[in-house]
């Protein structure tokens, strides 16, 4: 046997070290058969709270300085969030300054309340509670983990002792408060690791930590619910928030929250599904930054509501400006297929994706009335104008680019409405440009092949003509330069074209007649923009410039040819002569 047949013979066996029987299946869904939320819609935005400043900064290799988190927090004010962590000021010398800086020289707006996280230990919340001396009002979120893991693995504590910790906690909350009375407190607690959790024992330890805060006498309080660790389907999440709000005993007198991670790439999903089972308000940060593979992306989950006709009672209208605040803080690059906020996220390069896109805007611009100004493309979600992107966004033409993605560029950019057959002829151009440069193309190199190819005589030029109705015919009289000769063109028809190619034909020998034929006028914003020509013959003059689209048969093959002037008559000769100047016959050497 050869040494290749020896080769093809052998099974590569599965790598040892990828071996998925050392998993086990999500241990802790409460038993939930009569779930309700699978059967919501969201109606309504949930509450929100920036964690940008605290989880998301702490996640970062170089964290914020105060001067970045300063213009970070100003941006969230700036976006309308209400509630904003601002840090772990117990944690950190720079938390604590920055915590004080927003207070001493008033930075906090009247509507906004600042949130600062602590671990549930006395020297940590001595010294939370002088971080936010003077505040007007300020949440405190305490917190301690639950998860079996961490019991077992990390404190070495059973179930009441790890409840005993968060008892503890909430009863040094209500003492500290008591020494800044100045200030409204509001107090949230977190089971750390609730995804993780025993459902029940998580309702356990929060009915706990209410008999010490006692929020149905008036005290605000808050019980965020996060996924530490993304571990299970959105689902299973979703249904374990169902149960805590089911068997929560002071449920109607406490704010529920959710604080989701992605390590399963499901942040959004689960924090979408968690507010139909019954949550009220959302932890998160712009674009996801957190640890691991991040938090929830709260501007993705307020868009999502955006795109379905709800206010999300946040303002992302300026959204490249808050993305870049974001990312030269965090010092962090944005996927270029980030939802909503990515680069390319509204652009299509594909040629199907790039006609649907046209005809739809096409038709909502013919059909305002019919469609009631509601969006409605096909491929683009929402209209990407909301959130500061033009639509020279949208359309951008490579090798895989269709006729409606070129056609698009032209006509949006450049005032260009090419007929459906122009738009075949061109896009074979464009489509061999784009595969010789194996890159994509940019708007001025498509108009610079779009003139050469079609726009530009070359040693074909209409010099000055006259067209004269006699006795039902229509007669041309002219002049055309063909290649460097000037030749005397006659003709007659049923109309200024017809005259013209029957003059044509005579001269030149040739079999010619016209396929099709079309013709618009060119808003006057795109005058500067394209190659229009003025026109010296002031026969038919226009208010604006006119594009005429020819497709000529010369000789049994078929040419494109298009004119442009601010004579109608003028754009529709020229585009002849152009067609007629395609033929390889008629180009000089």
């Amino acid at each position: 046997m050869s040494d290749q047949a020896t080769h093809t013979a052998k099974v590569t066996p599965k790598h040892a070290a990828f071996d998925y029987k050392k998993y086990r299946p999500f241990a802790f869904a409460p038993m939930l058969p009569d779930r309700t939320w699978p059967s919501k819609t969201l109606e309504k935005s949930p509450m929100w709270a920036s964690v940008d400043l605290r989880d998301g900064n702490q996640a970062l290799i170089d964290p914020m300085t105060i001067e970045q988190k300063m213009r970070f927090f100003k941006t969230l004010v700036g976006v309308g969030f209400k509630e904003i962590e601002i840090g772990f000021p117990s944690a950190a010398q720079v938390e604590f300054d920055f915590a004080r800086k927003l207070i001493e020289e008033n930075h906090v707006p009247e509507d906004v309340t600042l949130q600062v996280l602590v671990q549930a230990r006395e020297h940590l919340i001595a010294r939370t509670f002088e971080s936010l001396k003077g505040a007007k009002r300020a949440i405190v979120h305490v917190y301690n983990s639950t998860c079996r893991i961490q019991r077992e693995k990390v404190y070495g504590k059973d179930k009441t002792e790890i409840k005993e910790i968060a008892i503890t906690g909430a009863k040094l909350l209500v003492e500290y408060a008591a020494k800044y009375p100045e200030t409204e407190w509001v107090f949230q607690y977190s089971p750390e690791s609730f995804s993780q959790t025993e459902t029940e024992y998580a309702v356990e330890v929060c009915d706990a930590v209410c008999d010490i805060w006692q929020p149905e006498t008036g005290q605000e309080v808050i019980l965020n619910l996060p996924a530490t660790v993304e571990a299970s389907t959105p689902n299973v999440f979703a249904d374990q928030v169902e149960y805590f709000c089911r068997h929560l005993a002071k449920r109607e007198h406490v704010t529920v929250s959710l604080h989701t991670h992605n390590d399963r790439g499901c942040a959004v999903a689960a924090a979408e599904l968690g507010v139909l089972a019954g949550a009220d308000r959302i932890e998160g940060t712009l674009l996801g930054n957190g640890e691991r593979t991040g938090n929830m992306d709260i501007m993705v989950m307020a868009m999502n509501l955006f795109s379905q006709g709800i206010d999300p009672e946040l303002d992302f209208s300026n959204m490249s400006e808050i993305v870049q605040v974001v990312s030269e803080c965090n010092n962090l690059p944005v996927h270029p297929r980030h939802p909503y906020v990515g680069e390319l996220v509204f652009t299509a390069f594909s040629g199907s994706h790039q006609d649907a896109i046209k005809k739809c805007l096409d038709y909502n611009e013919k059909h305002v009335e019919q469609t009631e100004n509601v969006w409605d493309v096909a491929y683009l979600p929402i209209d990407p104008a909301h959130i500061g992107r033009s639509y020279q966004d949208v359309v951008r033409i490579n090798s895989q680019s269709g006729k409606g993605g070129v056609a698009y560029i032209l006509q949006r950019n450049y005032g260009f409405n090419l007929p459906r057959w122009m738009q075949i002829d061109f896009s074979r151009v464009v489509q061999q440009q784009a595969e010789t440069a194996a890159r994509e193309l940019q708007n001025d190199e498509i108009l610079k092949t779009f003139e050469s190819t079609y726009l530009q005589q070359g040693n074909f030029e209409l010099l000055d003509y006259s067209v004269n109705n006699k006795g039902g015919e229509v007669y041309f009289k002219g002049q055309v330069q063909m290649n460097g000769d000037t030749i005397d063109i006659d003709g007659t028809g049923n109309g200024p074209l017809s005259s013209f190619i029957d003059g044509l034909a005579q001269h030149t020998g040739k079999s010619l007649h016209v396929i099709n034929y079309a013709e618009h006028a060119i808003n006057p914003q795109h005058n500067t923009n394209n190659g229009i020509d003025d026109d010296t013959n002031s026969d038919n003059k226009t208010n604006a410039h006119a594009a005429a689209y020819i497709q000529l048969n010369v000789d049994g093959s078929v040419y494109s040819g298009i004119g442009t002037c601010s004579s109608t008559v003028s754009a529709m000769l020229k585009g002849a002569l152009s067609a007629f100047a395609q033929a390889p016959s008629n180009i000089a050497a």
